[in-house]
């Protein structure tokens, strides 16, 4: 087997590798969560959860990104868990001044 595929198999041996991809897949559960959400409330709406699935995606993808030394997606990820950080932050603040 050659091509794209063997070589997407083989990183599927690659624990680090799974570790980038179930960042990847958490991350992308994050609309699932946010699409519920707003459908429940029947307006735009985007939950704590939303944040917190963020934020725990993005650090498993920047982990990934550091273990293979990829400048693009660890500066792309420490801004996202930046913004991520922050939302939770300014949530739980008005959460607790309530």
């Amino acid at each position: 087997m050659q091509g794209w595929f063997a070589e997407f198999l083989l990183h599927l041996q690659d624990p680090w590798a799974m570790l980038g991809f179930g960042g990847q897949a958490l991350f992308f559960s994050r609309w699932v969560v946010q699409w519920v959400a707003a459908e429940r409330k029947k307006e735009s709406y985007v939950p704590l959860s939303f944040w917190y699935i963020s934020l725990a995606g993005g650090l498993m993808v920047l982990i990934y990104a550091i273990k293979v030394h990829n400048p693009v997606f660890m500066l792309g990820q420490i801004i996202g868990c930046a913004n991520y950080s922050r939302n939770i932050m300014l949530i739980r603040a008005k959460e607790a001044a309530q």
